[in-house]
């Protein structure tokens, strides 16, 4: 089955539970497999924790997020006007140094890349635009 939401929440760490229920809830309907719904939970969490602590430099803000799912392909927009940011430019931390020695910050965006397929930044008038996708 082909599933296709558009879901909008205040941009607050409170609302992530109900943005991973609703993100699990669509990828079920639409036949995604379990390991493919765990990953991109993870992914997704990590993305709205972001948007929700750095976006809006401590204001309160809304995050849309636009899910597509069927029984091979998950893709998930993430919308926000919180101040321009492209976590992709973000050099990937060195992963074979000691956690203690590496700089802090950008281990989220990196597992983000290395659990799915693509991942896509665009800046479109004031709006942050970041894109994943998962195959299965």
């Amino acid at each position: 089955m082909n599933v296709a939401v558009t879901l909008q929440f205040s941009a607050e760490t409170k609302n992530l539970p109900n943005v991973l229920e609703q993100l699990d809830t669509q990828l079920l309907a639409a036949g995604c497999p379990e390991d493919a719904r765990m990953q991109l939970a993870v992914a997704v969490e990590e993305i709205f924790v972001n948007i929700a602590n750095y976006a809006y430099e401590g204001k309160l803000g809304s995050a849309t997020i636009n899910i597509k799912a069927d029984a091979h392909k998950a893709t998930v927009s993430f919308a926000d006007s919180g101040f321009p940011y492209d976590p992709l430019k973000k050099e990937d931390p060195n992963i074979e140094q000691a956690a203690e020695d590496r700089p802090i910050g950008g281990l989220g965006i990196f597992l983000v890349k290395e659990m799915c397929d693509e991942v896509h930044y665009e800046r479109r008038g004031d709006m942050n635009l970041l894109t994943i996708v998962k195959k299965y």
